[in-house]
């Protein structure tokens, strides 16, 4: 056995050793760094979430339809005798009142028949009052024998004739009045009035032109309901057409005018028809509306606006709080303790940025609007309340629109 080594082997172990120090050196170093950068455990702190009360209010739910106006009263003026038209004493387009003088037919003719009439009358009156006098001397006369029955009686039967005559000549003369009243056209109701038919000068008359002009009133709107709000308003016990004095309100509409803004008077539903066109599949319901500005024009096309239902101490929130998946609706509610719970709810109609909660949420509760996107139920959250420039906290009062298309509940 050698005990010596050459300078060779030597000088292999001595490069052997400096590379396992150097490589105990580097391990070394490799390790401080990974212990001195290694990430130090952090507590979880409890996420912020931004929550609301949940609020009770009147929501009015309304439906979105087209609808047609329409006069109630079209009212035509007619020349019920005839004559040479020699005046007109209205402004075409402006509002007349009922009994207001409209045109103006020659009435010459009328007048002397009236006159004729009249003095037909005091003829006639004159004779009665003669035969009335012949009888009053016959009858003492005849009762003392000096005059015969004959003679009372002609003289009985000529004052029932004059009488008879009387009479007629009264019906003579008032129709005569009547037909010269005629002559003076007045409008039969008060309204706005179209411009004229015909000209000054025109022969009008049963015989001839007789339409003189048209006198409108107030306006009625014409539009077209599904079955299917037809259906949702039974069951929410609501009678299209029919008032019911048990209620807080009543079923009115409000019009859109073609400028996009909104007619300042409200109309009242007064009838529904009480059955379904098979052809559409809707029916029709009319509102009454007042026009005293003229600003709806019979014929014209709106947009009308119904309040279907008012659901009374409804409870809303708002739609960003609320999830939608394939289970169901739910929110995040915030217990007491300040942990989260997932609550499922049945929706009712949104409104605008809230929807009515049927089921499943009390008033007064407190739902995270904001932050519940990486929640899970029991987690511990930090409560901030939600500020909103101008919203009252204190009541709710919302409207839901309902369109044709859309259902009333989600």
């Amino acid at each position: 056995m050698r005990q010596f080594f050459t300078k060779k082997e030597l000088k292999l172990k001595k490069k052997r050793l400096l590379m396992m120090v150097a490589c105990m050196a580097v391990l070394v170093l490799l390790a401080g760094y990974v212990i001195l950068t290694w990430p130090k455990k952090v507590e979880s702190e409890a996420p912020t979430v931004i929550v609301e009360s949940a609020e009770k209010g009147d929501v009015e739910i309304y439906g979105e339809y087209v609808g047609r106006i329409r006069a109630q009263q079209f009212v035509e003026v007619r020349a019920r005798v005839e004559g040479y038209l020699e005046n007109m004493l209205f402004e075409e387009g402006k509002r007349v009142h009922r009994d207001q003088p409209l045109f103006i037919i020659n009435r010459a003719q009328y007048k002397a028949r009236a006159d004729k009439a009249d003095a037909q009358l005091k003829k006639d009156l004159a004779q009665e009052a003669k035969t009335a006098r012949d009888v009053e001397r016959l009858r003492p006369l005849y009762e003392q024998k000096a005059a015969s029955q004959l003679d009372l009686d002609n003289a009985v039967a000529a004052y029932e004739s004059a009488k008879a005559s009387v009479a007629m000549s009264r019906a003579d003369l008032a129709q005569a009045n009547l037909e010269l009243g005629y002559t003076t056209v007045k409008s039969p109701i008060t309204g706005y009035i179209s411009e004229r038919y015909v000209d000054v000068g025109t022969l009008v008359g049963p015989g001839a032109k007789s339409l003189l002009a048209t006198v409108v009133d107030s306006v009625l709107v014409d539009f077209s309901l599904t079955a299917q709000d037809y259906l949702r308003s039974l069951q929410r016990n609501v009678k299209l057409g029919e008032r019911d004095t048990s209620r807080s309100w009543q079923p009115n509409i409000t019009v859109t005018l073609a400028d996009n803004s909104i007619y300042p008077i409200r109309g009242w539903v007064d009838f529904a028809e009480p059955q379904v066109d098979p052809k559409t599949g809707t029916f029709s319901v009319r509102a009454e509306l007042g026009n005293p500005e003229r600003k709806l024009l019979p014929g014209q096309f709106t947009k009308v606006k119904l309040l279907l239902d008012v659901r009374e101490n409804a409870v809303v929130v708002p739609a960003k709080a609320v999830v939608i998946e394939k289970g169901g609706a739910y929110v995040y509610v915030v217990r007491r303790d300040s942990t989260t719970e997932k609550r499922f709810i049945e929706t009712g109609p949104e409104v605008g940025n809230r929807i009515v909660v049927e089921r499943g949420l009390g008033l007064g509760e407190t739902i995270i609007t904001e932050g519940y996107h990486k929640l899970a139920p029991g987690v511990l959250v930090i409560q901030e309340e939600a500020t909103v420039p101008g919203e009252k906290k204190d009541s709710v009062a919302v409207a839901a629109v309902v369109r044709k298309e859309e259902g009333g509940s989600r």
